[in-house]
């Protein structure tokens, strides 16, 4: 078992984009369509892979921007959370705020995921941990076999995702990194969808937000 992971960093945001390919089957599951669809297709290819699996972390416009858009190219079904789903709709008006102009349609859902799912592809086997508070819905993706967990928003180095839109929640945030985050090993990589890569075990002794919520 042979498992690679690429990073590409895009959109308005800055958002985090993982590519996480089987280099025996050069099949590649996307977390995260963030923006720029060509650019993720054109990433796979340069490794050599077809991307055959498109998840979400949560419905938020920066992490599913260009869902349909890659759906068109690939072929590629499209998970998310069910609680996620239906704010799926609010994408085009998201842009009218965001830019003055609608952005694109979300992809519809393939599949409708909820907690404790296992997303297998080949060799690369994703467990779903639910991780609301920043989003309805939001989801991590627990990579066990190379000791990897992708946060999407929930989790960052040295912080926490912002709870201050619609659906978020402060304390369901706090109780869903004790819960599902911090009961992984420390030695964990945490990928996010912002900025720099950390550590459970990092975040566990040095994060404000944890060391405050623990007491």
């Amino acid at each position: 078992m042979s498992i690679k992971i690429y990073a590409k960093t895009l959109g308005m945001v800055q958002t985090n984009a993982y590519l996480v390919g089987d280099t025996e089957t050069n099949e590649a599951v996307l977390i995260d369509p963030v923006d720029e669809a060509p650019t993720l297709v054109q990433t796979a290819k340069d490794a050599g892979w077809t991307i055959k699996l498109i998840l979400a972390t949560h419905a938020h416009f920066d992490h599913v921007l260009a869902s349909q858009a890659l759906v068109n190219l690939t072929g590629a079904p499209f998970y998310i959370h069910e609680e996620a789903a239906p704010h799926l709709d609010n994408l085009p008006q998201t842009g009218v705020q965001f830019t003055g102009t609608p952005f694109p349609q979300a992809a519809k859902p393939d599949k409708l995921l909820s907690n404790d799912d296992v997303i297998e592809h080949g060799s690369i086997r994703l467990q779903s941990l639910y991780t609301p508070g920043h989003a309805p819905g939001h989801l991590s993706f627990y990579l066990e076999s190379e000791g990897i967990v992708f946060s999407g928003d929930s989790l960052f180095a040295g912080t926490i995702g912002r709870t201050d839109l619609p659906g978020g929640s402060m304390s369901t945030l706090m109780q869903s990194i004790e819960d599902q985050l911090l009961p992984l090993p420390d030695e964990t990589r945490v990928l996010p969808g912002h900025g720099t890569e950390t550590s459970i075990g990092q975040e566990r002794h040095t994060n404000p937000f944890i060391l405050n919520h623990l007491g």
